[in-house]
């Protein structure tokens, strides 16, 4: 049987509280599930921000996405997260990523470790988690070997990135969801499969605002950037049809907008629901 659906909208720099808690009431009126935050230096942090959220709501969830995993240490990071549950009354998920910006842990005055270093650190930084905050969800975000493995053995949510163009020979997020299904033998059937949409229609052209997408993706064409899972085109009731598709070829159930997007994917909410 298909699992339901879930949908999360990813909040941008905001710092008033009146706006914001207006912003997650809309949120929650429009039928999403998760109010999203991530985690870059000179910018909002993301844990008085949810609590914020998380007061002025009732259904709606809150989570970060994602932690950079090398600005933290576990114990306190878990301080952090049980206060957050315990003021949401259990509706915080805890998205950790291995990080990838170097500039960031410079001006952190972090030290920049390895690729492999970074996955090492996360899968410290879970496993503390998974021994001693085991009731909130945790959700990993990548595109790797080594961390989608980490990510199908410890989280509870995998974050697909979608970032690769289908072709006719080739289904990038097809195999990484392949991947994951290896890596998580018996287990498999409890994980949900998130994607991030970073661009869809925001008018009635049905042409995607791909603005988002070509900042991480510059070195793709449009029609590249037009054949990748995080890129929906066309009206809303096709967009749905889509999303339907990607359930039932990949499993794929919780997707997740950007903030300029929530108000025209509302629609693609209700078509689903």
């Amino acid at each position: 049987m298909a699992k339901d659906f879930r949908f999360g909208v990813g909040l941008q720099a905001a710092r008033r509280r009146q706006s914001v808690q207006d912003f997650a009431r809309h949120v929650e009126d429009m039928g999403y599930d998760v109010l999203h935050m991530a985690d870059h230096l000179y910018t909002t942090a993301p844990f008085p921000m949810l609590t914020a959220i998380a007061v002025a709501t009732e259904r709606l969830r809150v989570g970060t996405f994602v932690l950079n995993a090398g600005f933290y240490r576990p114990a306190l990071l878990a301080r952090d997260v049980t206060s957050l549950r315990d003021l949401s009354d259990g509706r915080f998920e805890l998205g950790l990523g291995a990080g990838y910006v170097e500039e960031e842990f410079q001006q952190a005055e972090l030290p920049f470790p390895t690729p492999g270093q970074r996955v090492s650190w996360l899968r410290h930084v879970t496993e503390h988690f998974n021994a001693h905050v085991p009731d909130v969800p945790i959700l990993i975000a990548g595109n790797g070997d080594k961390l989608l493995t980490l990510a199908a053995q410890r989280a509870d949510i995998i974050g697909l990135t979608g970032g690769a163009p289908v072709g006719p020979d080739s289904d990038p997020l097809a195999d990484r969801v392949a991947f994951v299904r290896a890596a998580a033998g018996k287990r498999f059937g409890e994980l949900e499969l998130n994607l991030a949409v970073t661009a869809m229609p925001t008018d009635d052209s049905g042409r995607p605002d791909m603005a988002i997408t070509r900042q991480f993706l510059p070195g793709l064409s449009d029609d590249e950037l037009l054949r990748t899972p995080a890129v929906l085109s066309g009206s809303t009731k096709e967009i749905a049809d889509t999303l339907r598709g990607y359930r039932e070829t990949y499993g794929v159930t919780y997707i997740t907008v950007q903030q300029p997007h929530a108000e025209v994917f509302a629609k693609v909410i209700a078509e689903l629901r």
